[in-house]
């Protein structure tokens, strides 16, 4: 599972030489990204490529190279026109559609970006910023505060009972979908305690033999989800009706309709938890 990985991506802060006009540019307007529709698929224009468009981003933040190539990020004046070749998608909307090295990087812009923006005055003193060099940071002016990209880790726990699975439906979940149980790891937690609490806090369960699983950046707009599995120790099942609708045991040949897209570690979660406990080939059928 790597959905937010750029294979042959090299994140660098500052560029040996003034980008080209060849270099990739990942450009948002309202949280989507411009990206040129050509005949073999998607790719993100280039800098050069903007700039005849009238579609020049007003800053630019540099990312690193891509297979020899430089990347930047931008972001589009909030009226941008577009027109065909171009279109403006959601990084959600471009899983599986955009290449994986395209989509890794885009991914990392969209975080950037919304740090470069939210971070231009500072949030001390008020006076303006202006970026650091040598590091990925914004520097205050008057009271030198420096800004770095902020990221909400958050957990997400696989809990197992024998042969079930402990799947949910969040409240502010779109139709029926279930998944495992998440939440955001709070000021002086380790990550196992954050597990403990959000399951304990969500359902009224105790838990224990807390694993690691695996992580994944999550740019909606600046998360790092950490996966992990957990065993069931104790207690009945109560949920807290202000985050689930419901939460249900299940086996594996009895879950619900609606589970996770495959672009989310929630459902590798799933999916890892059915290779030993359902056929290989009911599993490919999902």
């Amino acid at each position: 599972m790597r959905p937010f990985a750029a294979p042959g991506f090299e994140p660098l802060v500052e560029p040996a030489a003034t980008p080209s006009v060849d270099a990739w540019c990942f450009a948002f307007r309202d949280g989507s990204l411009l990206v040129r529709v050509e005949s073999d698929g998607l790719r993100p224009p280039t800098l050069g490529e903007l700039v005849a468009a009238g579609l020049a981003p007003g800053r630019t933040q540099y990312l690193g190279r891509l297979a020899d190539c430089d990347c930047l990020s931008g972001e589009l004046a909030a009226g941008a026109a577009t027109s065909a070749p171009y279109a403006l998608h959601t990084l959600r909307e471009l899983f599986g559609a955009l290449a994986e090295s395209y989509f890794g990087v885009a991914g990392r812009a969209a975080q950037i970006v919304a740090w470069d923006r939210d971070h231009r005055y500072c949030g001390r003193c008020g006076a303006p910023t202006e970026p650091a060099p040598g590091e990925r940071a914004r520097r205050c002016l008057s009271c030198d505060l420096a800004v770095y990209p902020r990221l909400a880790p958050a957990v997400i726990v696989r809990v197992e009972r024998g042969d079930e699975i402990l799947l949910a439906r969040g409240s502010r979940f779109p139709g029926s979908l279930h998944s495992v149980l998440a939440g955001f790891v709070e000021p002086g937690e380790t990550l196992e305690d954050t597990v403990v609490r959000e399951v304990r806090e969500e359902t009224s369960l105790e838990i224990a033999d807390v694993r690691y699983f695996g992580s994944q950046p999550w740019p909606f707009p600046h998360s790092l989800m950490i996966g992990f599995t957990a065993a069931y120790a104790d207690g009945e099942l109560r949920i807290d009706p202000g985050e689930l609708a419901e939460a249900a045991w299940y086996r594996a040949d009895a879950l619900p309709a609606e589970l996770p897209g495959r672009i989310s570690i929630a459902r590798a979660l799933i999916d890892d938890w059915l290779r030993t406990h359902e056929p290989l080939q009911s599993v490919a059928r999902r």
